[in-house]
């Protein structure tokens, strides 16, 4: 059925635009016609396509509650009988099996026979009601053609018409990108008051100890979850501070090279090269941390602390000893690796902006290239860099496979780099994973975070556009 939509769609659209098209010309003859041809062509192509997408979308919309009405008003005798969690799952059940999927349940032999049935009646209904939404579509697209082939004529504005359906367009996905922006924001911070009316905001952001399972017996330490944030800061700082350490001065001598000192050859080879690291999916990434990095680092730290075993520095040998491979300097790492397209890419667009004349008044005051960079190129380029750098901050606070695989869980109030550690975005996943119930603190303490989350780096991003917009302004 998906496909008979899509070549439907696509033969509408072909012959709506041709055949409007090709009537504008044959009416236009001997006079002048307010729009192009063309023009006309995609007002017959909206006139068309409009209703037959608007009927599939009401059809696509209302065809499931109305074939679980049609499939429920059948009911036999011994499923009515059901509680009715029991009797939705039949139905559910029912469906798949039309379907051609197996069921999700294995129902006794009273049932097995009236579940075949329902399956083969819900398929029917089904293919009913996709065939008919299916007509009413093609048929409100016959009506527009017909209505399309009425009003084209020289003096119609299809233009302005074809224009204005643009702009709706465009509008829609604009308030589209607001109202999804809106709903998060409402549902975070629906779901963080809730958590916040079971525990207080200071204990939140300024407790130390983070345990938010629900205790099995009342002389567990923290019997009610203890939901001190700190130590998910402090991770998701360390992290953070370690992966700008990579990614700051590699990106950004990165850009300086691409921007002043690279041939036309070799930036057309390099830069691409470069940026190819932004789509590797993090989880690459973290399966490179956790398989190669972390081994590589564990080994090197083990190394040493066999060299120091027996000497003054013996308590640091026996420690460096007992290094694993999950640890924040893994994580950091590979994540600085992640973020060095971010900072060199918008770096170097950044040092390109910079007008030449500053670069050329330089050279004519005798100053050599590398003085050029580091006194006029660099100042006049830092706020945005700076904006560049915020950006990657943000974009490291954001990031979870690669922490999840490469520092493990354990949340320890730490900045040892050689230690376990785990972030905010790590805990929200592990704590919304499987079965929860959402009213529960465990459960809700993943919106506080998120909250907390979203204002951390809405406050980045902010500070980001407005050093950018200060910098368009100076040479814009």
């Amino acid at each position: 059925m998906t496909w008979i939509f899509l070549l439907l769609m696509a033969a509408f659209a072909v012959l709506s635009f041709w055949g409007g098209r090709r009537l504008a010309i044959r009416r236009s003859q001997g006079t002048r016609a307010h729009s192009r041809p063309g023009q006309h062509g995609m007002y017959a192509l909206i006139g068309v396509l409009a209703p037959f997408m608007a009927v599939m979308a009401l059809a696509s919309v209302f065809s499931g509650p109305i074939e679980h009405s049609l499939v429920a008003a059948g009911t036999p005798e011994v499923v009515e009988q059901l509680e009715p969690f029991r009797r939705e799952a039949f139905f559910n059940d029912a469906r798949r099996v039309g379907a051609g999927q197996p069921a999700l349940q294995i129902w006794p032999a009273p049932y097995a026979e009236e579940l075949a049935a329902e399956g083969r009646r819900a398929h029917s209904i089904r293919t009913a009601l996709q065939w008919g939404g299916l007509t009413a579509a093609v048929l409100a697209a016959i009506l527009g053609a017909l209505y399309v082939t009425l009003r084209i004529r020289p003096s119609l504005r299809a233009r302005n018409t074809v224009e204005g359906w643009v702009v709706g367009v465009l509008f829609g996905c604009a308030t589209v990108a607001v109202l999804t922006t809106a709903g998060i924001i409402f549902s975070l911070v629906y779901d963080s008051l809730r958590f916040f009316s079971m525990v207080s905001v200071f204990e939140f952001l300024f407790g130390t100890q983070w345990s938010p399972q629900i205790a099995i017996r009342a002389d567990q330490v923290g019997s009610s979850g203890a939901f001190g944030a700190v130590p998910l800061f402090a991770g998701t700082f360390l992290i953070m501070l370690i992966a700008m350490a990579v990614a700051a001065p590699v990106g950004l001598f990165s850009a300086i090279y691409l921007s002043e000192y690279a041939s036309k050859t070799t930036r057309a080879v390099v830069k691409p090269l470069l940026e190819v690291l932004a789509g590797v999916p993090t989880v690459v990434y973290g399966f490179f941390a956790a398989l190669t990095v972390g081994p590589a680092l564990r080994v090197f730290f083990n190394t040493i602390g066999e060299w120091m075993v027996g000497g003054p520095l013996n308590g640091l040998g026996q420690y460096l000893m007992l290094v694993q491979n999950q640890m924040a300097l893994v994580a950091g790492c590979v994540m600085g690796i992640m973020l060095i397209p971010f900072v060199s890419s918008l770096s170097d667009d950044i040092m390109n902006a910079v007008p030449q004349s500053l670069r050329d008044g330089s050279y004519a005051m005798g100053a050599t290239k590398s003085e050029t960079v580091k006194k006029v190129l660099l100042p006049a380029a830092l706020p945005g860099i700076a904006g560049a750098l915020l950006l990657a901050v943000s974009r490291a606070i954001g990031e979870t496979m690669i922490v999840t695989m490469a520092a493990g869980l354990a949340a320890k109030l730490t900045l040892n780099p050689l230690e376990t550690v785990t972030t905010v975005t790590v805990q929200i996943v592990t704590l919304l994973t499987g079965d929860q119930e959402f009213n529960s603190p465990k459960t809700l303490a993943a919106f506080g975070l998120g909250l907390t989350l979203f204002v951390v780096t809405l406050i980045l991003n902010v500070i980001a556009m407005r050093i950018v917009q200060a910098y368009r302004e100076q040479y814009d």
